[in-house]
């Protein structure tokens, strides 16, 4: 269905409801940099499904911090601002729980509906009572990836962790790790500082020398889409190419090429589109009409894109549907 047509068909649904509040909610969604490639697309997924509330008179908030220096703390302030701002409910990730889990315990504590996505899994709804989980499992995101790269034979890995500390960052690691060992390989982490999150140069240069002094590897493992590519740069400077496998988290143009093109070779889709649309409506429709989802954990990932499916994929990005 193209976006046109589906937000119309929204909007009927929207304009023929009975019970609608007088005034619409007020979502307050949390979550990365707007300009992140990532959670560039969440924030789109939020957007649509706040269609609705707008046409109540209600709105979507997004909240992203500066950067990912002081993710914790900063993202904890982001959820007290929302809470300080009159939010009827709120959208988080649970990326660093020692310094966020006490703001969200004061959004369920004041009575604000909550629902956890992208990070933190169904434990972290269940800890915090939220009412939700919406997005991939880290763990078996990772997971996924280094068994997919060790089954290709390419078993010895690193994960690049350029998030370090951030419990999403380190489940994507430990699953890596952990899928390499369960298939016959060997994993290990490059632990960078959170400074070169999305610093490609830095990425690069720490990947190159990583693989000059530890040969042995064959595979590596990138947290997010810049990082991926920063990764493949490294590979090609420390020359090698065609040596050196790539999986990485999430996808955009320029992944998708480097599978066409066989400079990577996977890329782990956990619809970040349909994180933000699904948590944003759960609570949209929660606040306006009372309605709950009984199924709490609701899966978006983790999928493989290989060679084996990304035509397929291309085609599903250019009509508007990924």
């Amino acid at each position: 269905m193209k976006t046109t047509k589906f937000l119309a068909a929204t909007a009927v649904l929207a304009m023929s409801a009975t019970m609608a509040l007088a005034d619409g909610p007020n979502i307050f969604v949390i979550g990365g940099k707007p300009d992140d490639p990532f959670w560039s697309r969440v924030k789109l997924g939020a957007e649509h499904a706040g269609l609705v509330a707008e046409m109540h008179g209600g709105s979507v908030t997004w909240l992203g911090p500066q950067n990912y220096d002081n993710l914790g703390p900063d993202a904890a302030e982001l959820i007290r601002q929302a809470i300080d701002q009159g939010a009827d409910a709120i959208v988080g990730p649970d990326w660093v729980p020692e310094a966020m889990d006490p703001a969200f315990e004061a959004v369920v504590a004041a009575g604000i509906p909550l629902v956890i996505y992208n990070a933190g899994g169904i434990e972290a709804a269940d800890r915090l009572g939220a009412m939700n989980y919406v997005g991939a499992v880290d763990y078996k995101s990772g997971e996924a990836a280094g068994i997919y790269l060790a089954e290709a034979g390419h078993t010895n890995g690193a994960c690049v962790n350029t998030l370090p500390g951030a419990a999403n960052i380190e489940a994507f690691c430990s699953g890596f790790n952990d899928g390499m060992a369960a298939s016959g390989g060997t994993g290990s982490v490059l632990q960078l500082p959170a400074t070169a999150f999305g610093d490609s140069t830095a990425v690069a240069q720490a990947v190159r020398a990583h693989l000059l002094q530890n040969p042995d590897i064959t595979a590596l493992f990138a947290i997010g889409d810049q990082d991926t590519n920063a990764s493949i740069s490294g590979i090609q400077q420390a020359g090698k190419t065609g040596s050196v496998h790539v999986c990485g988290m999430n996808f955009n143009d320029s992944i998708l090429a480097n599978i066409q093109a066989g400079t990577q070779d996977c890329a782990i889709d956990q619809q970040g589109y349909q994180q933000g649309f699904f948590a944003t409506a759960i609570l949209i429709n929660n606040v306006q009409y009372g309605t709950t989802i009984p199924t709490r954990e609701i899966l978006t990932g983790p999928g493989i894109i290989d060679a084996s499916n990304v035509e397929l994929v291309i085609a599903g990005v250019q009509a508007g549907a990924r």
